[in-house]
């Protein structure tokens, strides 16, 4: 899991073109938005389309599953895994 923890980092830096940031700096259990990374509901956004080219997810954008999924880099890497064994 911890290669699909870094690519996770790593797509959340690309797809929110995050400047000074590398995947050693996101802490994998730290909340993405508000308290930890800061992330908004634009970048929520732009993070789904970005799963959804990768690993072909599509989510809710207002379902209270959709924000569990996205709580953190640990949380979307449950997700993947999740999507990967159907």
């Amino acid at each position: 899991m911890q290669s699909l923890e870094q690519e996770v980092k790593q797509l959340i830096i690309d797809a929110l073109q995050l400047e000074d940031i590398t995947p050693a700096d996101i802490d994998t259990d730290a909340p993405l938005f508000i308290e930890g990374l800061g992330l908004d509901s634009i970048d929520a956004l732009e993070l789904g389309v970005a799963l959804q080219k990768r690993y072909g997810i599509s989510l809710s954008a207002d379902s209270e599953e959709t924000r569990r999924h996205f709580k953190s880099v640990s949380a979307l890497c449950a997700l993947i895994t999740e999507h990967r064994n159907k």
